[in-house]
């Protein structure tokens, strides 16, 4: 028979909201009267309602107290059969920040009728389970410790409840999930799923890669990654990678955003305008938006020997549309400007990105362009990965919503950007690309992520080309009439002789 016990949140002790106080659980504080102690040897039959609100939500009992807000009310009730299993849950209870918390409603999506997802079916009384994971975990790891689930929910989705076709695969990790609600989906039976599965994706991979190109494709990378790592294992190049990869710095906006840029010349920086999107009117910041070049970031703290300088609050060039903004350090000295190593843009071959991901230390990425006509196929090998024919759908109709068909053959920016992959991507924005002679070619702008499935990872990279910012730069300054950074410019270029060209240059010229 149930009893019912009602706790109020305001009743449990202070230290329970400590960072890392050991043990501090929702069911470890609450236990504490003669009545609560009777269902302390019984706390796997446990059913604690979280909130007053009828049959909503519950939580396990080893739910962290951080993730509680104050004045919550937990209602606790006692089950005849266990609802929960023993888990080997930390002892460590974290700050609310270290957490994501998601919901899963009792009642099932896809496959899942004939189906049990639950140890104890009492749990089906309520709407969802709130389940929690410290960032890092996957789903298929949060949901296992939880404890109130099938010890083999097998190889499950999520469906937003929100978005029914928004999935989320079960090794996927929890940080974008939080105060989120989904089902649970379940694949067809095994051996029918696996058979046509396989049989679908061998006949996607055939009509994508006829023939022996799948091979093919293979091999090539390979090839071209063994290129990649000949030509940066030479010293006097990764040596002088590292000398031009001094100009580089990461690009704070402060409490907006973070990136990468490099110094043009004198004490003006490049980086990407999109870092600063919505607090720029006209070439001027929103008042009381601060921006930050941060240079010799290289170790981490507490080892770490930076040095930072703020910019002024007027760009001497900005634009929207080739994604690049123009800055000036307010009376510093900087490292030397990386104008005059400027190049054409490669069709192919080795490259190397050097900047701040996710605004960590400086980091270089070697890796190689990927051609016009080959981009198509490297996203298909990416997709390749994820062996199901829905989840590759879902990742192909969410990258063709967001653009990514205009970088392909026939697209208005086919060939007006380098492609490429790369482990840098957030953070990444406005990080000066390399070729393997240490010519300055691109500006590495933006990339597409399989959010569809709620992966950090990246598909595919672009750059936009620097002598097109270069060309567009010089116009601008000419419009202006700014003779006096015209001349600079000038003398910053004179050895180049794909700047001169641009400089002397009457009309808009095309540049690749």
């Amino acid at each position: 028979r149930a009893s019912t016990i009602t706790e109020s949140r305001e009743e449990l002790p202070p230290s329970s909201k400590t960072p890392h106080a050991p043990t501090r659980t929702v069911h470890t504080p609450a236990l504490r009267t003669k009545t609560q102690q009777l269902l302390l040897p019984h706390y796997e039959n446990i059913i604690i309602q979280l909130g007053k609100e009828d049959k909503k939500s519950i939580v396990a009992t080893h739910f962290p107290c951080s993730c509680i807000d104050d004045g919550e009310c937990l209602i606790i009730s006692c089950r005849a059969e266990k609802v929960e299993g023993k888990v080997q849950h930390s002892k460590i209870v974290h700050p609310k920040g270290h957490y994501s918390v998601f919901y899963i409603d009792t009642v099932g999506g896809l496959h899942t009728k004939t189906k049990e997802l639950f140890k104890n079916n009492d749990v089906k009384q309520f709407k969802n389970l709130c389940v929690y994971g410290e960032k890092g975990i996957t789903v298929a790891e949060a949901l296992k410790r939880d404890g109130r689930f099938i010890d083999d929910l097998g190889n499950f989705e999520l469906s937003n409840n929100q978005d029914p076709k928004r999935l989320t695969v079960c090794t996927q990790k929890v940080e974008k999930l939080h105060q989120k609600q989904f089902k649970i989906r379940l694949p067809k039976d095994k051996k029918e799923n696996n058979g046509k599965s396989q049989e679908n994706l061998k006949r996607w991979m055939e009509s994508r890669f006829p023939g022996d190109l799948y091979q093919e494709a293979l091999n090539l990378r390979k090839e071209n990654f063994g290129k990649i790592q000949q030509s940066f294992s030479e010293v006097h190049r990764v040596r002088k990678l590292l000398e031009l990869g001094k100009s580089v710095c990461k690009v704070i906006v402060k409490d907006v955003s973070m990136g990468t840029g490099f110094v043009l010349f004198d004490t003006f920086i490049l980086t990407s305008a999109h870092l600063i999107k919505g607090y720029v009117e006209g070439k001027a910041l929103q008042q009381d938006v601060e921006v930050f070049a941060v240079f010799d970031y290289e170790k981490s703290e507490p080892e770490t020997n930076f040095y930072y300088f703020r910019a002024e609050n007027t760009f001497t060039d900005f634009d929207a549309d080739l994604d690049y903004a123009v800055l000036e350090a307010q009376n510093i000295k900087v490292p030397p400007g990386l104008l005059s190593e400027f190049g054409p843009l490669p069709a192919n071959g080795e490259a190397c990105v050097i900047g701040h991901p996710a605004g960590g230390v400086k980091k270089m990425d070697p890796t190689c362009i990927i051609e016009t006509d080959k981009r198509g196929q490297a996203i298909d090998e990416h997709l390749y990965q994820y062996k199901n024919l829905l989840i590759i759908k879902t990742i192909s109709d969410w990258l063709k919503e967001h653009g990514i068909n205009d970088i392909l053959i026939g697209g208005c920016k086919a060939g007006k950007v380098a492609t490429y992959h790369t482990f840098m991507y957030h953070g990444a924005s406005g990080s000066p690309v390399f070729d393997g002679l240490g010519r300055v070619f691109g500006l590495h702008t933006a990339g597409y992520v399989c959010d569809s499935v709620n992966s950090d990872e990246s598909v595919i990279e672009y750059a936009i080309p620097l002598l097109t910012i270069f060309e567009n730069f010089v116009e601008n300054l000419k419009e202006s009439e700014n003779e006096e950074l015209l001349k600079k410019v000038e003398k910053a270029a004179k050895r180049n002789p794909h700047l001169k060209e641009i400089l002397n240059a009457e009309e808009p010229m095309e540049v690749s």
